[in-house]
């Protein structure tokens, strides 16, 4: 009772052929099989880009740490 023969898909084929046109749904079918090709393409794309380098360390110099307190900031509160 809850499933559909092959009787009742053709009828509702035929009917969507009639409402819809056959040109229509060749069409969209047309623009979703570009929107895949165009979402392939975008994936291949972003695998080509090397991923930076992480940034260097001078000889010499100190790097503060961001979540470590400044010295200015530890005067302040003292």
């Amino acid at each position: 009772m809850g499933s559909f023969s092959l009787m009742h898909w053709v009828i509702v084929l035929l009917v969507v052929m009639l409402l819809f046109g056959g040109g229509r749904i060749s069409g969209l079918m047309g623009d979703v099989a570009k929107g895949i090709k165009s979402f392939k393409k975008g994936m291949a794309d972003d695998d080509d880009v090397t991923p930076t380098k992480p940034a260097t360390r001078l000889e010499g110099h100190r790097v503060p740490e961001q979540d470590a307190p400044t010295a200015t900031e530890e005067k302040t509160k003292a």
